[in-house]
């Protein structure tokens, strides 16, 4: 609309608000939309409410649709607008309508009656599918062969590589980068880029560049370039098949990201990521029979995550009754009832399921997680709210505060070691955290020498301003305490061990014993393994060493 962002047209994000008084439309998350019904539970500010991606049938998304058809009933005049590219438009429809259908013979019309189905078909060219014969044993090198004979082979026109997670599309761009120097002849130049959500924004950028004069982008990108984002220029897809899903066990509770097959629907979405500027031809790394035995969609996350923020916030929104909402998908019963069981233990919830006053309700307003709301409400008492504010800050930023550059393994680890603390990762990250506000704040180059991301710290900064400012409103007496910048030298042990004995009040569940061979045994008996990242992680060679 040709305005100055945050006057007519503006956006809040978790932790970041650009919207003033003249704000006409706001774009925002739908879990920001939620959070903004605590305290208009009408969402009176609102004509219209149009829900965009509703196939990816997130947690918040589920509950603003269940929620929405609630308003309606009270706000008959307001706007609600669903749109997917791949979303079943009739079930939807009918979730809306299912209150005002009395019987079968009457479903039509009642449906005419509370809503439409518009379908916009945008130009599509033909994309041609091709399948392998027989299944592939590794699907990453004949991802590499696929690209490879599609350059050579095929006529000009980017590619798009649709893989796992970021330790698969890191291998990829290896092998395609030495692949693409052992290329003969006259064949254009093989350009390997990365996209996934954790990569640094100027890093993401890079793919939405047209390629240099002579050169083949290939994009090695997570399910995220499914819907999320569109890359001009793209021509031919290649489909390994498969998606990383977080999945919740409600017995253990330990949250997985695990690699199954995609749904139809996915496989669909990829190869209409091809066919947009001329004809263009998806390569799936699978035979015909394969995918005819997937499933037409995925589990939405509501029946596969840990549910107990989502009952907080809806207990906070008045819904105490969770079994009878109306879910779009209901959740299975154990993932409600573990959900329910660790909001209790967290003091969140009384005897009969209610949120307690006032640590229920203020635990919900905090833009955080359960546990750590429950960090933050009780480090006042342990006298180390001013460390617990920055931890807090810099375990909520979505990307890693560390540059990881694979050929400067060795070096960056070193400069990571610098604020190591023994007692682990969180007092290393507010090491971390301490050094860059009181040496590199000013300077980005003091960030490059230490391996930081400079965007990722002055962001931890900015939230921890904004969690400041929750508690100060909560009455909470916020008075920062000047530590030294390395944890360990801050008043020795008793800091530390403040800190420690504070994390614990909300992370108790987590609690695990580390074994002789550097593994960690929970309290229910499951054995876990420190990722190498960690400052807990364990290497063999380590473990030699030891007595």
């Amino acid at each position: 609309m040709r305005c100055e962002l945050g006057q007519d047209v503006g956006y809040s994000i978790r932790f970041e608000n650009r919207v003033s008084e003249t704000t006409r439309i706001k774009f925002l998350t739908d879990g920001l939309l939620l959070r903004e019904a605590l305290v208009d539970p009408l969402l009176s500010r609102y004509s219209v409410v149009m829900v965009d991606e509703a196939h990816e049938r997130s947690l918040s998304s589920d509950i603003l649709l269940g929620l929405l058809k609630k308003i309606r009933k009270k706000r008959p005049e307001l706007r609600i607008i669903v749109s997917s590219a791949t979303i079943q438009a009739e079930e939807i429809l009918r979730f809306f309508a299912n209150d005002d259908i009395q019987n079968e013979s009457e479903g039509q019309d009642s449906l005419a009656s509370i809503g439409k189905i518009i379908s916009l078909e945008g130009r599509m060219y033909p994309v041609d599918i091709l399948y392998l014969e027989e299944p592939s044993e590794n699907y990453l090198e004949t991802a590499l062969r696929t690209v490879v004979d599609i350059h050579k082979n095929e006529a000009e026109g980017d590619i798009l590589l649709f893989l796992t997670g970021r330790d698969e599309i890191e291998r990829a761009l290896d092998m395609i980068a030495e692949e693409a120097a052992n290329l003969e002849g006259k064949l254009p130049t093989l350009q390997p880029l990365p996209l996934y959500a954790g990569l640094p924004t100027e890093q993401q950028m890079y793919v939405f560049e047209p390629a240099a004069e002579n050169t083949r982008k290939v994009i090695c990108s997570t399910n995220i370039a499914e819907a999320s984002v569109t890359v001009d220029g793209i021509v031919y897809i290649v489909d390994c098949g498969f998606v990383k899903l977080r999945a919740y066990n409600p017995l253990t509770g330990i949250e997985t990201l695990t690699a199954v097959p995609i749904s139809k629907a996915s496989a669909t979405q990829r190869a209409g990521r091809a066919g947009r500027t001329r004809s263009g031809k998806c390569f799936r790394l699978y035979t015909e029979e394969s995918f005819q035995e997937l499933d037409d969609n995925l589990p939405p996350e509501i029946q596969r995550s840990n549910l107990a923020p989502l009952i907080l916030q809806m207990k906070a929104l008045g819904i105490d009754n969770i079994a009878r909402f109306d879910f779009l998908t209901p959740p299975p019963a154990e993932l409600i009832v573990r959900g329910l069981e660790l909001l209790y233990s967290l003091g969140a919830l009384d005897d009969y399921a209610r949120l307690m006053k006032p640590l229920g309700i203020q635990m919900a307003e905090l833009s955080v997680e359960p546990m750590m709301a429950k960090v933050l409400l009780s480090a006042s008492s342990f006298g180390c709210l001013s460390e617990i504010l920055s931890i807090a800050a810099m375990t909520s930023l979505q990307s890693s505060v560390w540059f990881d550059h694979d050929d400067q393994k060795k070096v960056m680890e070193t400069a990571r070691r610098k604020f190591a603390a023994e007692e682990g990762d969180h007092l290393t990250l507010l090491n971390a955290y301490q050094a860059f506000v009181t040496k590199g704040k000013k300077e980005s180059k003091w960030c490059r020498d230490h391996y930081l991301n400079y965007k990722s710290m002055t962001r931890a900064v900015s939230i921890r301003n904004q969690l400041r400012a929750y508690l100060e409103r909560f009455g909470v007496n916020v008075q920062e305490s000047l530590s030294a910048p390395d944890i360990r030298r801050a008043g020795g042990i008793d800091i530390a061990e403040k800190i420690l004995r504070c994390l614990t009040t909300g992370y108790f569940a987590h609690a695990a014993r580390m074994q002789a061979d550097g593994s960690f045994k929970t309290v229910n008996g499951t054995v876990l393994w420190a990722h190498p990242s960690s400052i807990m992680f364990v290497s063999d060679l380590m473990l030699s060493f030891c007595p």
